[in-house]
């Protein structure tokens, strides 16, 4: 009598699975095999738009990683020009073209900007994020990527007077925290105080202080410029953070940029500002003695803020898109930093 075999009934696969044994499937195909679409297509029954949904699929799902390395460490002469003369320790200049406008611009370097902190985050590092336009952009375009004791603080409070809750900067920390399965520390502070001595009565309370050691202990820092009247209006400017009476001041006092809602000068200087003494932001020396103070600008009139961070030192690594670098330089930025 022959031997036979009880075979269990084999489980269906939800949708879910199914498309991502399928996205799996394909992708080994594509980047390991090295088939082209049609081949794919043709091998497994699929429409070709259907492959190319997948393998879609597959890189903003994180089920692929693809790294560009620059293994000659080759810089453009811009690139080279605005690392050297600032003392930078990398300039990243992201392909765009002028003609398609800011918002374009700002899509391009918001999309490197995610690809790039994916490839430099490492398991128990620190990472401290100032919320605002730029980096909401940013936070859309990450690629899951798992990160082992990640943990992320939050640079700069979020209440305003005018809006009463903090959920467009808690959003923001939220969807990087996970994106890596990383835990997130907000700031559940005002962006800016009403008065000098709340905020130091405030930073004397054991639970602020905490956070802001962590943002003090921070291995990568992420974080855009601010500016009055941008192409794509900064947050803190356009949603009621500052009243009538900031905004004189801000004039009064020369201000022409901001990193995590702290103000600055053309010249750099910053600690002499009064709004500065309200406001919740760090002291913009923690980015000139961090190990990796990114960074991501896009914008013409971003340039007087990013030609004046610059000159202070207030970052040690720069993403900029194209048409933005190039008008930087046309501003005299690159001449100022010769003559330094």
């Amino acid at each position: 009598m022959a031997p036979f075999t009880v075979v269990a009934p084999v489980k269906a696969m939800n949708t879910e699975d199914r498309i991502y044994q399928e996205a799996l499937n394909v992708a080994t195909m594509y980047y390991y095999q090295g088939l082209t679409t049609e081949a794919i297509a043709r091998e497994m029954s699929f429409s070709r738009p259907k492959v190319s949904r997948l393998l879609s699929h597959a890189r903003s799902s994180g089920m692929v990683e693809i790294r560009i390395l620059n293994i000659q460490k080759a810089l453009s002469p811009l690139e080279r020009q605005i690392r050297d003369r600032y003392g930078l320790q990398a300039v990243h200049i992201v392909p765009a073209p002028e003609l398609m406008g800011e918002v374009v611009w700002l899509e391009r370097v918001a999309r490197f900007a995610a690809n790039h902190i994916n490839g430099i985050l490492e398991s128990g590092d620190v990472l401290a994020i100032a919320w605002g336009t730029t980096i909401s952009e940013i936070a859309t375009n990450l690629i899951p990527r798992r990160i082992p004791e990640l943990r992320i603080v939050q640079l700069n409070g979020s209440g305003n007077t005018f809006t009463p809750d903090n959920r467009y900067a808690a959003g923001i920390l939220e969807h990087f925290a996970r994106n890596y399965g990383a835990k997130v520390m907000l700031f559940p502070v005002p962006t800016f105080f009403d008065y000098r001595e709340t905020k130091e009565a405030m930073w004397r309370e054991r639970s602020i202080h905490r956070i802001i050691e962590l943002q003090q202990k921070a291995k990568v820092f992420l974080y855009s410029i601010g500016a009055v009247d941008a192409g794509v209006p900064s947050h803190v400017y356009s949603q009621g953070y500052l009243d009538p009476r900031d905004l004189e001041e801000l004039e009064r006092e020369r201000v022409i940029g901001d990193l995590a809602t702290v103000f600055f000068r053309d010249d750099g200087t910053w600690e002499d500002i009064p709004l500065n003494l309200r406001a919740s932001g760090p002291p913009l020396s923690l980015y000139r003695d961090a190990d990796r103070a990114i960074c991501v600008v896009s914008g013409r009139n971003k340039v007087p803020g990013l030609r004046a961070a610059l000159k202070a030192r207030l970052m040690t690594e720069l993403i900029v898109d194209e048409p933005t670098a190039r008008l930087l330089c046309r501003s005299g930025a690159c001449e100022e930093a010769e003559e330094q």
